[in-house]
């Protein structure tokens, strides 16, 4: 090859990384022309969590669907696993908060108890179901303020078909809408002998997204598997941090009161590991160093960037209802000054996306005066890499 058949391969090259970058992030910013200063310079990714959870039931064909539409570069699958080895999508191992299968008769012996992350819960478990049972049950709005309106009317989607979604969607729009799988609880799935880490990677590599150019990312609150997936893909991967609660004073509680799952405040395979250290590692000099080793970046709770307070004017340890409304929730909660989260993870080279964002006023402190566009811009403007959403449409035009 001659130095000028070189220079225009070099050309062409570029231009696809360029144009895969761009489809990335909205499909209409230029790498390094975003608005905000997040770690590539293009404008932050919404995912859409759950699908479009906010109007319809979460992870369902229609939900994912209706997000897409509004504008999600990603759909956000959570990953279980059925006694017969299939991915399906429910926010959780249980059933009974996102499903109508304790209205079906035929599924009332199946209800169980279980450890789930050291927290007894007696429920129907996905793993006690064959992929033929689950396409049995339909989907349920989870939040009662929302619309119950579609309730029992939509299938419990796989894996497959939730990639099979992205793809024809990107096809049939032009633009690459990406999927961000979390694989629930893996400790869980492991100790029954449902490897659900393995099965996840073998799916992507069906389907030639087993890559770090794949417009995927995996996330997970424990440690172990992400640890495993870098061992075996290159494909980008979300170390998630949470924590129990925050305190009055706005310092987050890690320490999960009995009763409680521990992956509240640390990550269970720790726990089970006897490692003593909670998600609060994370925030250090030394816990960013230590992602690094295997995470493309981090999905923290919101309260890790921007924390909140609450207003103890009678002096009585709790929080006062301010707004008077008969009840204290986030909207009677007053916003601290920003953490350097974000940019401490930028000088690391790893990317922020955090979690969760919704519209109800109960959600949104008290400084955002009910109005979910200024949370997004106050984290925006904080250089936050991608958000995920309960409402796509709101994320998208705050953008």
């Amino acid at each position: 090859m001659n130095s000028f058949q070189i220079f225009k391969s070099t050309i062409f090259l570029s231009g696809v990384i360029l144009l895969l970058a761009c489809n990335m992030n909205d499909g209409n910013q230029i790498l390094g022309k975003g608005k905000y200063p997040t770690l590539i310079g293009a404008n932050p990714i919404v995912i859409a969590h759950r699908g479009a959870s906010g109007y319809l039931p979460e992870h369902t064909i229609e939900g994912y669907t209706k997000a897409i539409e509004m504008g999600a570069d990603f759909i956000e699958p959570d990953l279980v696993m059925t006694k017969d080895g299939q991915l399906v999508v429910r926010h959780e191992p249980m059933l009974s908060g996102t499903t109508n299968v304790s209205e079906v008769p035929a599924f009332a012996s199946k209800k169980t108890t279980k450890n789930i992350d050291g927290a007894m819960i007696t429920d129907w478990f996905v793993s006690d179901f064959t992929l033929a049972e689950i396409k049995q049950l339909k989907a349920k709005q989870a939040f009662a303020e929302r619309s119950q309106e579609y309730n029992n009317k939509y299938a419990i989607p796989t894996f497959v078909e939730v990639i099979a979604l992205a793809k024809q969607k990107s096809k049939l729009l032009g633009r690459v809408v990406g999927i961000y799988p979390e694989t629930k609880h893996p400790s869980f799935h492991e100790a029954l002998g449902l490897k659900i880490t393995d099965k996840l990677l073998e799916m992507l590599a069906v389907e030639g997204w087993n890559n770090v150019s794949s417009p995927v990312y995996i996330q997970s609150f424990e440690v172990s598997n992400l640890q495993y997936i870098r061992t075996k893909s290159s494909v980008k991967t979300i170390q998630l941090l949470g924590c129990y609660d925050v305190a009055l004073n706005g310092d987050l509680v890690f320490a999960v009161p009995d009763g409680g799952m521990i992956s509240d405040g640390k990550p269970y395979d720790w726990h089970l590991k006897g490692d003593t250290r909670d998600y609060g590692f994370f925030r250090t000099q030394e816990g960013l160093d230590f992602v690094k080793t295997y995470a493309t970046g981090i999905g923290p709770w919101k309260p890790f960037i921007i924390p909140y307070k609450g207003v103890d004017a009678n002096n009585d340890g709790k929080a006062d209802d301010i707004n008077g409304d008969g009840k204290v929730d986030d909207a009677d909660k007053v916003a601290l000054p920003p953490t350097t989260l974000i940019s401490d993870a930028h000088k690391k080279g790893l990317q922020v996306h955090a979690y969760t964002f919704r519209n109800e006023g109960k959600r949104l402190l008290s400084g955002y005066k009910n109005n979910p566009t200024l949370e997004y811009q106050a984290f925006y403007k904080l250089g936050l890499d991608g958000v995920f959403s309960d409402f796509t449409d709101t994320a998208v035009q705050a953008r």
